[in-house]
């Protein structure tokens, strides 16, 4: 059985909120190898289970899923279909610890930076 982890991730810091913003982020389980990357062979047997929250101040929980879409492309998805996509950036090669940053690409097209906060 794979063990999956919970990975929070909080807004890191950009022109519009210097000191980043724990009230922005996301929420989501996947699989990690031993050092912490994304276990993409693990995935295919638990992706049902690899879930995504994304919070953000002053608007509603989205939930979906994690997908895997290829060898380099991870995405969060919140429907149906790729219009609600969220490709992260570089997914594959990111070490998911403690006071690492990834970036994802949001529903607005814009590319933010995440800090990685607590990976249980």
């Amino acid at each position: 059985m794979t063990a999956l982890k919970v990975i929070r991730l909080e807004l890191g810091r950009t022109k519009e909120r210097p000191e980043g913003d724990a009230g922005c982020g996301y929420e989501f389980t996947a699989p990690l190898t031993t050092d912490g990357h994304l276990d993409a062979e693990a995935f295919k047997a638990v992706k049902a289970d690899c879930t995504v929250r994304r919070f953000w101040t002053g608007e509603k929980y989205q939930q979906g899923i994690l997908r895997h879409l290829g060898p380099d492309r991870w995405v969060f998805s919140y429907a149906p279909g790729k219009d609600d996509d969220e490709p992260a950036f570089k997914f594959d090669k990111h070490r998911f610890a403690v006071g690492e940053y990834v970036s994802i690409t949001e529903h607005d097209g814009i590319t933010r930076p995440f800090k990685v906060v607590s990976v249980t």
